[in-house]
């Protein structure tokens, strides 16, 4: 592994023919995003783009994560100094990271051995190839957090079958690898024990066609059998239930089918909403609504607003409180304000879709492309 960050070394780069290996190497944080590991990744993904060379990129994580989110406490800690600006920053290059990598014009593989949460799912669902394994952890667990699921989650949840999304935004619910596949969130499903062997088999092929680059994935691929308890089972249940207008009708539904079918799962989902941060909950549930109608480009822009909001905290401040109760004192019991979802209006919700009012603040603007590839066109 070669050196490509100074001392910290918070990405490895590795030559290997035709292709390069990115590695996330914060394994101690989870492979956690820091400011300094978008910065670099923004840089080798642009780099590569400009290197005829390069035919392929692998993205993987050192330890038992692929990559647990971003690095929020970093984000918290400068909105508590009133720094919020520094943090809207972070957030406008690790959207322009996520758009870059949607909208790539050389394959990427993502190998998902491990958790991936948040803007882990930011750095691969985007991307062509995305493999899952038997390790594999996949959650969007913003809601619980104060946040929303954003790096374009509302694109890619919005369109995962019925509306399996909106599940797994709003409750945070974890998939494991099999779940993945069988929703999309993966295009493969590889043993873990086989990962090196398929680097190996990519590297020798040392090509950018995706139909070789797929064929040889699938050689090592098969399709697990979900497991009996899985959320995907009830997928005829989400979509009675998620598909309502509001959240309070998803959580009435929700109830009137636990009355009939006693059923764990669908307890443990009503909880799950009602320890959530109510803001969250609501302008999560527009977020991935609006998000059906819109590409990628759109999505990240209109989410970079509703992080700055957040951020500001002008209707709540539920990110600061979330992050103070799970990654700070991890009492685990956030005062959430406000703290019922019949107290937030419509007009509040709506704050979060605006622009912000600061005259030194600017709308993220994404990088043009002439080079893009017909299928990232499409997406915009």
């Amino acid at each position: 592994m070669a050196s490509t960050n100074g001392e910290t070394d918070q990405v490895l780069v590795e030559e290997r023919s035709c292709g390069r290996i990115f590695m996330l190497n914060r394994p101690k944080q989870l492979n956690a995003l820091s400011s300094v590991m978008v910065s670099r990744l923004l840089e080798l993904f642009l780099s590569c783009a400009e290197d005829s060379s390069v035919k392929f990129i692998i993205v993987k994580g050192k330890g038992r994560a692929f990559c647990a989110g971003g690095d929020v406490a970093a984000v918290v800690h400068d909105i508590n100094r009133g720094y919020w600006k520094s943090g809207a920053e972070y957030f406008r290059k690790e959207f322009t990271l996520n758009y870059v990598i949607a909208t790539y014009s050389k394959p990427q593989v993502s190998i998902l051995n491990g958790i991936v949460m948040g803007g882990g799912a930011g750095v691969s669902v985007h991307g062509r190839f995305r493999i899952a394994t038997e390790k594999s952890l996949f959650a969007m667990p913003e809601t619980a957090l104060g946040l929303f699921p954003d790096i374009g989650a509302s694109y890619f949840l919005s369109r995962l079958p019925g509306f399996f999304g909106e599940y797994v935004g709003l409750t945070g619910a974890r998939l494991d690898g099999t779940e993945m596949l069988a929703c999309g969130l993966s295009t493969h499903f590889v043993q873990s024990e086989s990962l090196p062997l398929l680097e190996e088999a990519l590297v020798k092929a040392a090509t950018s066609d995706p139909m070789v680059i797929s064929s040889i994935i699938e050689g090592f691929s098969h399709a697990p059998n979900l497991k009996k308890n899985s959320a995907y089972h009830r997928l005829d249940v989400i979509n009675k239930c998620f598909s309502r207008r509001t959240v309070e009708d998803i959580i009435e539904a929700l109830e009137r089918v636990s009355a009939d079918m006693k059923d764990d799962w669908i307890s443990s989902t009503v909880q799950s909403l009602k320890k959530a941060s109510p803001t969250s909950l609501k302008i999560s549930l527009r977020s991935i609504r609006e998000g059906r109608l819109q590409g990628i480009g759109k999505c990240l822009v209109r989410e970079f607003r509703m992080v700055c909001h957040v951020m500001l905290g002008e209707v709540s401040k539920d990110f600061v409180e979330g992050c103070r109760a799970i990654l700070v004192d991890k009492d685990r019991n956030p005062k959430w304000a406000p703290s019922k979802l019949e107290s937030i209006s419509d007009e509040m919700v709506d704050r979060y879709f605006s622009k912000v009012d600061d005259a030194d603040w600017e709308d993220l603007k994404l990088p043009v492309n002439s080079r893009l590839p017909a299928y990232a066109i499409a997406k915009l």
